[in-house]
């Protein structure tokens, strides 16, 4: 009987996560505008800091990596204020994270005692961040890293200027200082996603993301799963699209942000502030965890 009570679950669970993802505004179809650009100047510069020249030769060489000029381009328009956090404390979306719960109640009390973080606060971030690890991204993370990291190169980035000017609200001053602002944080992040794919043995080629190439169930950008991701099903490698990996990984983030049991209000809004940075996304994380408890 509880096997069945376990399937039923199961397939409640998967069909209000599909309704969801369905209904999600952020459903829409991606794509890539092919600059035919080789990345030269990118590989160089990854090869002087102490990349193997051959890996990254091969990596570059295989065809599959273009210059995004769509992905890049939502760099320029997108506004935090504009995504729509209302669609989330719905009834639909509150049991959907509650059976959630259920199924990963295991995983979910363990990182909660290793690591002191509520484990209503953990499934409100992977509510938000992936429908409940449904909606990963269909962005490849190696396109849209390397895109925008070779904006560092004047030539590219005059004919992105060029593929974005009328639709854009920024002048090209702006538009200049913006570039080298994100071209400086992804290529950051580019070494971080080489050094993850390396030591995990993933081919980098094969990873999609959000188009600001976050990766996986809780969506870490590279640098922060060299820091904070971890193995939570022990099974000797780091893989974020496993429940129980993206369940231990977001809290040993919050843990080394500062949350503890008992953390003050001021303190937990600065502690997920760490995670995304937008009023907008604290409020709707504290009042989905308030849901989760009630």
């Amino acid at each position: 009987m509880s096997h069945v009570l376990l399937y039923l679950k199961r397939f409640i669970f998967i069909l209000s996560v599909l309704l969801l993802t369905i209904l999600s505004p952020q459903n829409r179809e991606m794509g890539s505008i092919d600059f035919n650009y080789d990345f030269g100047l990118l590989q160089e510069k990854l090869v002087s800091e102490g990349f193997d020249r051959q890996r990254i030769t091969k990596i570059y060489r295989r065809g599959n990596v273009n210059f995004d000029a769509r992905g890049v381009s939502l760099f320029f328009v997108h506004r935090e204020s504009n995504v729509n956090y209302k669609q989330y404390p719905k009834n639909l979306s509150i049991a959907g994270a509650k059976l959630y719960m259920r199924i990963y109640e295991s995983e979910l009390y363990k990182a909660q005692e290793k690591y002191g973080v509520d484990r209503e606060l953990i499934t409100a971030i992977i509510l938000v961040e992936s429908k409940l690890g449904k909606t990963v991204g269909k962005w490849p993370v190696l396109n849209t890293l390397s895109s925008m990291a070779s904006l560092f190169d004047s030539d590219i980035r005059n004919r992105l200027w060029e593929y974005i000017s009328d639709s854009t609200i920024l002048s090209l001053d702006n538009f200049e200082k913006k570039a080298a602002k994100k071209s400086n944080w992804a290529y950051n992040e580019l070494r971080s996603f080489l050094k993850y794919t390396e030591k995990e043995k993933i081919d980098p080629l094969t990873i999609n993301g959000s188009y600001a190439g976050a990766i996986g169930i809780p969506q870490f950008v590279p640098s922060n799963i060299i820091r904070y991701a971890v193995d939570g099903n022990m099974d000797g490698r780091v893989d974020l699209n496993d429940n129980a990996d993206a369940i231990a990984s977001i809290a040993n983030f919050l843990k080394n942000c500062g949350w503890h049991k008992g953390v003050n209000d001021k303190k937990a809004r600065w502690v997920i502030r760490q995670y995304n940075p937008s009023g907008y996304y604290v409020n709707t994380i504290l009042n989905i965890t308030a849901m989760l408890k009630g």
